[in-house]
């Protein structure tokens, strides 16, 4: 994209992601979690899964995501999890199993990258702070891949921190906080609609949100027939 001058790079390692988030994952809920919830719930809302439906989470966390998926889906549906760290796995498969609904759900542990799935598998795809963990040239990949995975008329929905908005002291303040301390802040905002555009998605719907300050983009998309 065009933007992409702007936007700043995301340098850690996959190894070094992930030993962050296992090393984190008991206090997830408390340290970013809770300041997520609205615009997720926003984003959920927006995805409209119905029963019966198949559907990809990608970077779950702790699964507050999950059981909402897992709850839409119903009985005759499924969901499937794909997230970097073992831990997040460990607990989400674990809130899951006390919610009854291990049933209902897959989880793997894996890159976004290269999603392990066939063509054409998913009904919907989501993504809440998420997309904006992986460096610039790697974000239309991803979205890609989410492109190959869901079936035509398949919808995916991103949260993400967003370059978008207008002017932010907040957001200035976090960038400036990205670039000298890329390991405790270790994503950005980017462009979201603009990236799903560019990946061969067709937004329907976006809105701007925010949290502490931060705007974020709450994108709808889908697959266009071929």
């Amino acid at each position: 994209m065009n933007e992409n001058f702007d936007i700043g790079r995301v340098t850690r390692t996959r190894a070094e992601a992930q030993a962050t988030y296992d090393r984190i994952s008991k206090w997830y809920d408390l340290l970013e979690g809770r300041w997520e919830r609205k615009l997720k719930d926003v984003g959920l809302r927006k995805l409209g899964v119905h029963e019966g439906e198949v559907v990809l989470e990608i970077g779950f966390g702790t699964g507050y995501g999950m059981l909402a998926l897992a709850r839409s889906v119903g009985a005759t549906g499924r969901v499937y999890g794909i997230d970097l760290s073992p831990k997040m796995i460990e607990i989400t498969r674990e809130r899951v199993g006390k919610n009854g609904l291990e049933s209902r759900v897959e989880f793997i542990q894996g890159d976004a990258l290269q999603l392990p799935f066939q063509t054409d598998f998913f009904d919907a795809a989501f993504m809440s702070f998420v997309l904006e963990l992986f460096d610039t040239p790697e974000i239309p990949k991803v979205l890609r891949e989410c492109l190959r995975v869901l079936r035509v008329s398949g919808r995916i929905c991103v949260v993400s921190l967003s370059k978008m908005g207008g002017p932010s002291r907040m957001r200035r303040l976090y960038e400036w906080g990205h670039r000298v301390f890329p390991r405790i802040l270790d994503c950005r905002p980017i462009y979201v609609e603009r990236a799903l555009r560019e990946a061969g998605f067709a937004v329907s719907d976006a809105t701007i949100g925010s949290v502490a300050g931060l705007p974020v983009e709450v994108v709808l998309a889908t697959k266009p027939g071929q």
